[in-house]
């Protein structure tokens, strides 16, 4: 069965709306964790407009399931994230003024950048996933860099779902077999919801991990957290 890590960054934007501690961030990744959740996911931002640095520690001493660490392998992120040592540090990249990431890595460019990276996080004992395209060159990049896993970003298929599924799952499912055959752990993430999921998880057997934040904590506005958990979790089955 895939896991389910609930990415908690639409939590901390509402709480930081308020200037306050509601709703309360810890607080919540035990709810979720208690209501079947098997991974807590952040991806604190430079301007911080979310999750904030001063989140992490906190949350990793109360995480027990998994804790998944994303975002831009900036100097401050790095040396925060060495230090925090989450299970998982998923690198993004993003500009610093994104709205939310948009585009997986160019591992062949950017490819010794990656491999220093990878190389400081594996030396503090971190397993890293690397958020990239549905490209064999991409996966092929990605595996000379050493990285653990990669994370497809799935905004184009969740663009193309509605209209095609077939036709948006294949680039997906290829790659997934090649990274697969490359030895690669296959993660996804990215505008993944109750109408797309669970036949994105039909058409990749290999398929380990989901991060799921804005369409899982907008769902929990009607259906309620702990029951909107689970029904995601039924989708990954």
């Amino acid at each position: 069965m895939t896991r389910l890590s609930v990415n908690l960054n639409k939590v901390a934007l509402i709480r930081n709306a308020r200037g306050g501690n509601i709703p309360d961030l810890i607080e919540v990744a035990k709810d979720c964790e208690r209501f079947g959740a098997e991974g807590i996911t952040v991806h604190p931002r430079p301007d911080q407009r979310h999750v904030r640095y001063d989140d992490l520690a906190p949350l990793k001493q109360i995480v027990s399931t998994e804790f998944n660490i994303e975002g831009n392998p900036t100097p401050e992120f790095l040396t925060i994230v060495c230090d925090i040592k989450p299970h998982q540090c998923t690198l993004v990249p993003d500009a610093p003024d994104a709205l939310t990431s948009d585009a997986g890595w160019n591992t062949v460019k950017h490819g010794d950048f990656l491999r220093d990276v990878i190389d400081r996080l594996h030396a503090a004992g971190i397993r890293t996933s690397l958020f990239v395209d549905p490209d064999h060159i991409m996966l092929d990049g990605a595996k000379e860099v050493g990285t653990d896993r990669i994370e497809f970003y799935t905004g184009p298929y969740a663009h193309q779902f509605v209209s095609n599924p077939q036709s948006a799952i294949q680039p997906f499912s290829e790659a997934a077999k090649h990274a697969d055959q490359l030895g690669l752990g296959v993660n996804a993430g990215h505008d993944l919801n109750l109408h797309n999921l669970r036949f994105f998880n039909q058409n990749l057997p290999n398929l380990l991990e989901v991060s799921i934040g804005h369409a899982l904590i907008s769902d929990a506005l009607y259906f309620g957290l702990q029951n909107v958990i689970q029904m995601y979790k039924q989708c990954l089955v």
